[in-house]
């Protein structure tokens, strides 16, 4: 299955740092989701990792030094920068900072860096005091006026046994910051609320009503959307995932809850994606105390919660924003969302199949049915992941329908 690091030719420059052993693990990783990796190493990184390790992980010659490079017929030192999708320098060491912002080339990566044609994302790891020095920071800045990514450090224990700014990211955060930056940035500018997962409705203390559903495609809607520049706001009921790196999130638990997030943060949005299943009921009364087996009423009196979705539909007017819903169904798919397109007053509507147990609720795949005023498509049985980044290319041709 294709990702977005399928044929993308990346330079990964290593540099003299102890973090340079987990960088071995993110070019294996990069190397098995079908990225061509070429490897150049400064001579201290070669103390701290072998050059062979990083060859048999990348499966191509790894370059320690400009003569080397020169000798290889296909790719020069001029070449490695010009030929990449990518140059990513991690771990990057104070030196090589320093080097970088004031444009030295008297290594093969600082060459690489100064002849890239391409994006270049650069992780500084270091000592906390050597990361807060004033000389870093300016040089950090000035990597960033020259149009070079900065992964910020993380906050931890060093090596050195001192505690602070300075550590390597985990790979997951470093991998999104990856992707965006080969990724096309078609919805930069735009502020996407979306909804995600499921709400839970209290029958007591210890019970409650809720539904199947997991927020894997919310969280890949959202995860994509930022991916191509988007700011992006998640409202998300109880799931188990993790917020996609650059996400601002905001928790639920009920459909009233679920409501006035929605309400309080929709006029500031411009694309709004109702991926979440919000209950359409709740219980007219909550015990306040567990209720017992042996006296619970086997009645449950339920009322209808808010239909957010239509209350959107009713201010997309007002606001001027995007408004795009998503249909769970089982059967009659096309006239249930054509129904439904037209009741909320939505732009676009995304009908799920939940019939198979391969598609909607919990499965890491999807196949949806799109459906919008000018008609439908329907979508292949394909990743939630893949299946987002679909919803958005059709949201990008709504936003701007005469490019």
């Amino acid at each position: 299955m294709q990702n977005g690091f399928t044929g993308k030719k990346i330079v990964l420059g290593v540099t003299g740092s102890i973090a340079a052993f987990k960088v071995a693990g993110w070019v294996s990783t990069l190397a098995q989701e079908g990225a061509d990796i070429s490897v150049v190493m400064t001579e201290a990184a070669s103390r701290f990792v072998t050059p062979l390790t990083f060859a048999a992980l990348s499966g191509n010659p790894v370059f320690t030094d400009m003569f080397q490079a020169e000798e290889a017929h296909a790719i020069s030192h001029i070449q490695l920068g010009q030929e990449a999708d990518l140059v990513l320098i991690a771990p990057a060491t104070a030196n090589t900072i320093a080097k970088l912002a004031h444009g030295m080339a008297d290594d093969l990566l600082s060459t690489t860096v100064l002849a890239a044609a391409c994006p270049v994302l650069i992780a500084p790891t270091m000592n906390s005091k050597m990361l807060e020095n004033p000389a870093t920071q300016r040089n950090l800045t000035l990597l960033r006026e020259l149009g070079h990514g900065i992964i910020e450090p993380e906050f931890g224990k060093m090596a050195c046994k001192t505690e602070g700014p300075g550590r390597l990211p985990e790979w997951e955060d470093v991998r999104e910051q990856l992707l965006a930056s080969l990724t096309k940035q078609d919805l930069a500018g735009e502020k996407i609320l979306i909804t995600a997962g499921p709400t839970r409705e209290n029958l007591d203390p210890a019970r409650f009503l809720s539904n199947r559903s997991s927020g894997k495609m919310g969280y890949a809607l959202a995860r994509t959307a930022k991916r191509r520049g988007a700011e992006v706001l998640l409202i998300s009921g109880p799931t188990a995932l993790p917020t996609p790196y650059g996400v601002r999130r905001i928790n639920i638990q009920t459909a009233k809850d679920m409501h006035d997030a929605v309400m309080d943060n929709c006029g500031a949005a411009s694309v709004i994606i109702k991926a979440a299943a919000v209950s359409d009921f709740r219980p007219r009364k909550t015990a306040l105390e567990k209720v017992k087996k042996d006296t619970a009423e086997l009645v449950l009196n339920l009322k209808q919660t808010d239909d957010i979705l239509k209350k959107l539909g009713q201010k997309k007017e007002k606001y001027d924003y995007l408004l795009v819903g998503f249909a769970a169904e089982s059967s009659n798919l096309r006239a249930a969302g054509e129904k439904k397109l037209k009741e909320k007053n939505l732009d676009l509507i995304a009908i799920n199949d939940i019939g198979c147990s391969n598609t909607g609720f919990e499965a890491d795949t999807n196949q949806v049915t799109l459906l919008d005023k000018d008609g439908f498509t329907e979508l292949p049985l394909i990743s939630k992941e893949q299946t987002a980044n679909l919803i958005l290319d059709r949201i990008g041709k709504l936003l701007t329908p005469d490019s």
